[in-house]
């Protein structure tokens, strides 16, 4: 990760919220929240809200690491969701690195409406050697069972090389 480059990073971004990142939208296909999702109200999700977030701080670093080397990863996000969001409203964020550690990046992002504050947060984001994050997501599917991603096997051929270990 080029540190020097990373610390300067700054961004302004708009973002228009859809019609089908409402709590109610969100909830509905999850299995744990189906059952109470109409009940909920018709604004931005805050799941979404951090993943809308997340994404454009990634964005910003990915110019600053060799994606041959090294996968962005979130570390930690702590944020407030100050405000409720309607559908088509249109979201100013701004953002830039308040902190950096020797493979990691925080960011501070506020979002504003055009009424008020809605979102105040931190992001932080590790620049991580690639292979070894690959590794331990293999290593991890192949104890529980299941195949990796792209691996191009079927989990038969899986649970025979388990048996060889």
């Amino acid at each position: 990760m080029n540190q020097q480059g990373v610390s300067e990073i700054c961004f302004e971004e708009t973002y228009a919220v859809p019609q089908d990142q409402t709590a109610r939208s969100l909830f509905a296909r999850l299995p744990l929240g189906s059952d109470y999702a109409q009940r909920l109200i018709e604004c931005l999700a805050t799941g979404y809200l951090v993943a809308v977030v997340e994404s454009v701080c990634i964005r910003e670093i990915q110019m600053y690491v060799d994606s041959m080397v090294e996968v962005v990863v979130g570390r930690a996000v702590h944020i407030e969701h100050r405000g409720p969001v309607p559908p088509a409203t249109r979201l100013r964020l701004r953002g830039w690195v308040e902190g950096l550690g020797e493979r990691s990046a925080t960011f501070r992002v506020q979002a504003h409406d055009d009424y008020e504050l809605v979102f105040d947060g931190a992001v932080t984001l590790v620049a991580a050697h690639r292979a070894s994050i690959e590794s331990r997501i293999a290593a991890k599917s192949m104890r529980l069972g299941r195949p990796v991603a792209g691996s191009g096997s079927d989990s038969r051929e899986r649970r025979v090389i388990r048996r060889r270990e």
